[in-house]
């Protein structure tokens, strides 16, 4: 049984006329008339029946009415949700370093839940580069947000988002805030408070200060970039960190930027997904909304 055959019955049980159904279905009539009879030939039982120039449903006719409309209507579902138009239990599970958890996320995270109400949203912080890449390539990850030096990653599909602006910082009590510049030697011998092993600003002060033959004397390390602003505001010591996580400490003048000699890789956040995923319409939304919220910080940080 065809749907399109259920289709045309259902339009001619509203109609009554076989010719004004194939006007609205811009069918031939005689394409009307086999479709009906293809579907009454099936059922073993008459659907219409003819007086006249009148047509008529038999009881066989009224019943298939009311099953042919269930049967459209899961059809139309079934369509919906394997095309992913249907949200009702879509999931979309997204992974991001802190940084961009605490402080761009909620902003997207907004926009889409006020577009798709229905999609159930898992966060999956991810503190390095490399469990990222390997949730997303084993399907644990739906996307992922990657702040990294710019890279291949074969099995990715990546798009760039923006330049982040990696600063030192101290208290305005530290010792080092009347240093008019920093040399890598100078910070060595400072208590330097770090993200974990693998983030990637970490590793690449790590390697810019080794190259210059100097290896901090005292590093603390945390699993939490606040954890962090905390201790360097208490003068513990200096950390290196993301401006866009410290904006508000440095306009409040509850830390001060450290200029330094050290030349360290620009950082880009990237947002990425396996090449081979298929993308729901919910998904390409995402997607989207964070392209234009991401415009919008880097025309703020530009300003």
């Amino acid at each position: 049984m065809e749907i399109k055959h259920l289709h045309t019955f259902l339009t001619a049980t509203k109609t009554l006329n076989f010719t004004q159904t194939a006007k609205i279905l811009d069918y031939a009539q005689s394409s009307i008339t086999a479709q009906i009879k293809s579907l009454e030939e099936e059922l073993g039982t008459p659907l219409f029946e003819r007086l006249g120039k009148r047509i008529y449903l038999t009881e066989a006719g009224i019943q298939l009415k009311q099953y042919a409309q269930k049967m459209l209507a899961l059809d139309k579902e079934m369509r919906q949700t394997l095309s992913g138009q249907n949200e009702t239990n879509a999931v979309l599970t997204i992974g991001a370093q802190e940084s961009q958890c605490t402080y761009r996320l909620p902003d997207i995270l907004q926009f889409f839940k006020q577009r798709h109400p229905q999609v159930r949203l898992i966060f999956k912080p991810v503190h390095t580069i490399d469990i990222a890449k390997n949730l997303l390539q084993s399907g644990t990850l739906d996307l992922a947000f990657i702040t990294d030096t710019l890279k291949e990653m074969p099995a990715l599909h990546k798009e760039m988002l923006i330049e982040e602006d990696l600063i030192f910082v101290a208290s305005p009590s530290h010792h080092l805030t009347k240093k008019k510049r920093l040399t890598a030697g100078e910070l060595a011998q400072e208590t330097i408070l770090l993200t974990e092993k693998g983030c990637s600003y970490r590793t690449q002060f790590e390697h810019r200060i080794q190259i210059e033959g100097f290896y901090p004397e005292q590093v603390i390390e945390f699993g939490s970039i606040e954890a962090i602003k905390q201790c360097v505001m208490a003068g513990l010591g200096t950390s290196l960190l993301p401006k866009m996580a410290v904006e508000k400490e440095l306009d409040k003048g509850r830390l001060i930027e450290l200029p330094t000699s050290i030349v360290l890789e620009p950082v880009f956040t990237e947002i990425a997904w396996h090449k081979d995923k298929y993308i729901p319409s919910y998904l390409e939304d995402f997607i989207q909304i964070s392209r234009e919220q991401y415009k919008e910080f880097n025309e703020k940080s530009k300003n």
